[in-house]
């Protein structure tokens, strides 16, 4: 069988996640090739791996485009758009990592093209393969929930002055968001997928602790189409450690929690209709392995998978649109004062603003 073969563009901390992900979970594939801005990131990571290393994407697709199967997008948020419409031409599927850009219309452009250029998109919210999470996703598919009520999401982690001196971008409107956009991402991505689509939403954030363009904290109160109501609570001024990064859903006929970090341990099942299943769901799905990077691996898995059997992935573009529209309208309402009905033009928003 041959080797579906990778190729990385922006070699900083997630790069590293996504090559330990796939050399340990993914025994038929291999990187060939990274690219960064700056090349001695590349070259350390392709010195590593005996792999070609490059500054320049359309370069690195020019010389061995023949010898890459899917290319992560790894650069910092505000650059994904460019990153993409770069490559976008050469036709090979494309994983970006979240959020798919920093502003709706950079959103629509790539999914046009993607669609123009016959180009599958992916986008990293390997959160959903969390076993607790796809238990959960079942009995919301099998109806054990009944009647939605509520979903709340917490975040509490910690990310100090040096975390976010680390890279000039870390905490720009420019280039990353604030813990709305850059940590909580993954969490309001998964309240989304359980809640359903969003009516609207009214927020409040602030900057506590680190000196940043963006918020540390912040709260927002959402009403769903549904009729269930929604509350994200994030920041990352926990201290002196994180705490958690956790997701409950309430319904007429069940409770569900997933807490841990990354909402990866179950805490909570609780179900009127009392299932022999019920009995065994914390031994058999109560955390992930314990190997790391296993919820991307199973991300990765299912990107070969969808790209091998012609089909969408769990969150192609416009799937992973929809927490970026909810995202920019916690921000419009931030800074507006106002409660933001969704389907709308951001116009407030400083997302993406350089």
């Amino acid at each position: 069988m041959e080797k579906t073969r990778f190729a990385l563009i922006g070699c900083g901390q997630i790069a590293k996640k996504h090559v330990q992900a796939i050399q340990n979970h993914l025994a038929d594939a291999e990187i060939t090739g990274f690219c960064d801005v700056v090349k001695e990131r590349a070259e350390k990571f392709a010195g590593q791996l005996k792999a070609s290393a490059f500054s320049n994407s359309k370069e690195m697709m020019d010389k061995i485009g023949n010898e890459i199967d899917i290319v992560n997008v790894l650069t910092p948020s505000g650059m994904h758009h460019q990153s993409i419409m770069d490559i976008v031409e050469y036709g090979k599927p494309i994983v970006v990592e979240k959020p798919i850009a920093l502003r709706l219309d950079e959103a629509d452009d790539i999914i046009r093209a993607c669609d123009n250029n016959n180009v599958k998109i992916f986008v990293v919210h390997q959160n959903r393969y969390n076993l607790p999470v796809v238990k959960a996703m079942e009995a919301m598919k099998n109806g054990r929930f009944g009647k939605l009520v509520m979903g709340t999401v917490r975040l509490r982690w910690k990310r100090d002055q040096a975390y976010y001196d680390s890279a000039s971008w870390r905490g720009s409107w420019a280039y990353d968001g604030g813990v709305f956009t850059n940590q909580a991402s993954h969490h309001i991505d998964m309240l989304t997928w359980f809640m359903g689509p969003v009516e609207s939403v009214k927020a409040i954030a602030t900057t506590r602790l680190v000196n940043i363009e963006c918020e540390d904290t912040g709260a927002a109160l959402i009403k769903f189409t549904n009729g269930a109501i929604g509350i994200i609570e994030v920041t990352t001024a926990t201290r002196p450690k994180d705490l958690e990064g956790s997701i409950s859903i309430l319904g007429e006929k069940g409770s569900v929690i997933i807490g841990g970090f990354f909402m990866n341990e179950l805490t909570t099942w609780e179900f009127e209709d009392r299932q022999p299943e019920d009995d065994t769901v914390f031994e058999k799905y109560g955390k992930n392995p314990p190997a790391w990077g296993y919820n991307l691996g199973e991300y990765l898995k299912g990107v070969i998978n969808a790209i091998d059997s012609n089909r969408s992935g769990l969150v192609d573009g416009l799937e992973g649109r929809k927490s970026l529209e909810l995202i920019s309208a916690i921000y419009e309402s931030i800074e507006t004062g106002n409660e933001i009905t969704l389907r709308f033009q951001p116009k407030k928003c400083k997302l993406g603003i350089v």
